[in-house]
């Protein structure tokens, strides 16, 4: 296959997944499936870690994901859900 091929299937593969992000943190449905809306919450996102608090900010947030993960894996859907919403 094609080099150029398979770096666009990877590349394609790679934004499927980070939406699927998206919609895994209920942003689409909280959003009303408004891209502006998203958008505008992305670059605040980019904003916040331009700043003097990109360390703490990139240390919550793993830790987050990594707990949401984690409790998806072992098949609580709980913490993904009550992260979901902002609680």
């Amino acid at each position: 296959m094609r080099e150029w091929v398979v770096k666009r299937r990877e590349r394609t593969r790679h934004l499927i997944e980070l939406g699927g992000l998206v919609v895994k943190a209920g942003l689409v449905d909280l959003t009303d499936d408004d891209r502006a809306t998203l958008y505008g919450a992305l670059l605040t996102l980019a904003d916040r870690l331009r700043g003097e608090e990109r360390g703490n900010a990139l240390a919550l947030w793993k830790r987050k994901g990594s707990r949401a993960f984690e409790s998806e894996q072992a098949g609580d859907t709980t913490l993904t859900r009550i992260e979901a919403k902002g609680r």
